[in-house]
């Protein structure tokens, strides 16, 4: 149990660093929420200046969460068509590939509903991406978890997005990457930060590459029992520190990743 709490709390460079999300996450934060305090101390005697939230309050917050903007097709209508949207899914976890996808969402044949695919429940995600991939052109291109310690994941990353370019059949005129680095394209490429909550076209691809890599994950999960890809996807949550320092790596396993690296060292 020691040496699975190291391996969880084992730093990683920050390019490394991701933030786990369980398959299921559906969690919307109140937006307006810390307007919605409850208390604030004050001097004895003095006027109570604290104030409880009252329901129009809540409800308030709560429309103001509803109404949050969702992704659209603006920055694609400003391109030449056709326009490929990009996303990964894989970067964080110890295990596993990195996946990308590419999706060129024909405006007229888009599936209601898209969002970034960490917005959405697992059940909701799967439903979108047999709709996307019926409605629109997708490439999907994957690095191994050879390439990821060769290259490192920044670098493996960049070469799954290119793959999943080439991998489209219909060339784009210009592509939207999420993110803030650019892979070297063929074609003309807009770096987008927070793209999965702006253009439709990476919130697609977002969909495609997350429930691509989970189902990858689950498969592995058969062949390698005990370390919860089915529920982790990979990443390095306390069950999967636990496995690795009782069951040990896989040839799954990224090396380069410093919690792998110790396991393999002890």
């Amino acid at each position: 149990d020691a040496l699975a709490m190291f391996l969880l709390k084992a730093h990683r460079p920050a390019r490394y660093r991701d933030t786990y999300r369980p398959p299921e996450t559906d969690r919307f934060p109140i937006a307006g929420a810390a307007a919605v305090t409850t208390t604030t101390a004050t001097p004895a005697g003095a006027p109570a200046a604290a104030m409880t939230a009252t329901v129009a309050d809540v409800q308030d917050a709560t429309a103001t969460a509803a109404a949050r903007a969702m992704p659209d097709l603006s920055l694609e209508a400003s391109l030449p068509p056709p326009v490929a949207g990009i996303d990964e899914a894989g970067r964080g976890p110890w295990a596993g590939p990195v996946v990308a996808a590419a999706v060129i969402l024909p405006a007229d044949r888009a599936p209601d509903g898209i969002d970034d695919s960490k917005r959405l429940s697992r059940e909701r995600r799967a439903e979108l991406y047999e709709r996307i991939r019926a409605a629109a052109t997708v490439g999907v291109g994957e690095a191994s978890v050879g390439e990821i310690d060769a290259l490192n994941v920044l670098q493996a990353t960049m070469l799954a997005m290119r793959r999943a370019v080439e991998a489209l059949g219909t060339p784009p005129s210009h592509a939207l990457v999420d993110g803030n680095r650019l892979p070297d394209l063929a074609c003309p490429a807009r770096a987008v930060i927070g793209g999965d909550s702006r253009s439709l076209s990476i919130a697609a691809a977002s969909i495609v590459a997350k429930e691509t890599r989970d189902r990858i994950m689950r498969r592995l999960a058969r062949l390698h029992p005990g370390y919860g890809w089915e529920r982790n996807a990979g990443y390095g949550t306390p069950e999967h520190a636990r496995a690795l320092a009782t069951l040990g790596p896989t040839p799954y396993h990224r090396r380069s990743f410093r919690p792998v690296r110790e396991a393999v060292s002890r």
